[in-house]
């Protein structure tokens, strides 16, 4: 529909959206090629609109990038954009800020790592996401989050 409104080759913040949405559907169906093709076509549309380092946009599209990667086993591709998608957020929020989006990418990279057999990193990362979890939510919150790290 967004396309029918904006043109086949719209550059628009809605049509990259869509773009996002359709990739995650493909993610969650097990279609990574497919899943890939959307995310990468949104992000070349977040690109055009909003340029190389736009807030949290550009992270959440590498953020599942690093998903679909890991999710096909391709563990050093998915560090490489959960990596983008970290740098982004700290740009975006300061490299001191505490965060839940920040402590999320953490814990995508302490899984990846995990899962490359590479337990010290892991653990780091995890340890990370953890403190930064319970700064953002208190010691003493019950959430999804901190029970998941």
């Amino acid at each position: 529909m967004r396309q029918a409104v904006y043109g086949s080759d719209a550059v628009h913040a809605d049509v990259a959206t869509s773009c996002n949405n359709i990739g995650c559907v493909h993610s969650n169906m097990g279609e990574y090629s497919k899943a890939l093709e959307y995310y990468w076509k949104g992000l070349e549309i977040q690109l055009a609109v909003y340029g190389v380092m736009h807030a949290c946009t550009h992270a959440s599209s590498y953020n599942n990038i690093g998903n679909v990667y890991s999710d096909m086993g391709e563990y050093s591709k998915a560090l490489e954009y959960y990596r983008k998608s970290l740098e982004i957020k700290l740009a975006v929020y300061g490299s001191g800020a505490v965060h839940a989006d920040i402590a999320s990418s953490y814990n995508n990279i302490g899984s990846v790592c995990r899962k490359m057999g590479e337990y010290s990193k892991a653990l780091e990362y995890y340890k990370k996401g953890l403190q930064m979890q319970l700064a953002v939510y208190g010691s003493d919150a019950v959430h999804a989050d901190i029970a998941s790290s």
